[in-house]
């Protein structure tokens, strides 16, 4: 009875806290196309394609998804030097685009939530973006 009782609860508990972290992402997502139009969209187009040879795809990016710290970083602090995405090297410069911590943090739920991309409903919070800290290669 008490294994029961214990089971119901956790699926009600549970049950509570997916939407309400759902309907975040999706606001989020729904803030960062905004950003994504205004910063990003003339360099990596409006599907995420990118430009061959000059700027990286987003779209079913490899680095993003398997590195989203680096994404981060990347957006935060800007980008400099060599980058590999989907097995094309890069070797350009992104500079800070000077977006605030919740800025950063919707426009990478929406790309990493966009043209192929699935975050698999994991939300890139602003306390992730705040606790990001500029590595000796960015500064």
């Amino acid at each position: 009875m008490k294994l029961l009782l214990t089971f119901i609860s956790a699926t009600v508990f549970c049950a509570a806290i997916s939407p309400a972290q759902d309907d975040e992402l999706a606001k989020s997502i729904q803030r960062g196309k905004m950003v994504y139009s205004e910063n990003c969209m003339s360099c990596h187009m409006g599907t995420g394609e990118g430009i061959t040879a000059t700027f990286p795809p987003l779209a079913k990016s490899d680095y993003l998804m398997k590195t989203p710290d680096n994404a981060i970083k990347a957006v935060k602090f800007g980008l400099m030097g060599k980058v590999t995405v989907n097995g094309v090297s890069y070797d350009n410069m992104m500079p800070n685009p000077g977006l605030n911590n919740d800025q950063i943090a919707d426009v990478l739920n929406y790309v990493m939530n966009s043209w192929g991309n699935s975050s698999e409903k994991k939300m890139i919070t602003v306390k992730m973006v705040e606790d990001t800290q500029e590595t000796e290669e960015q500064k």
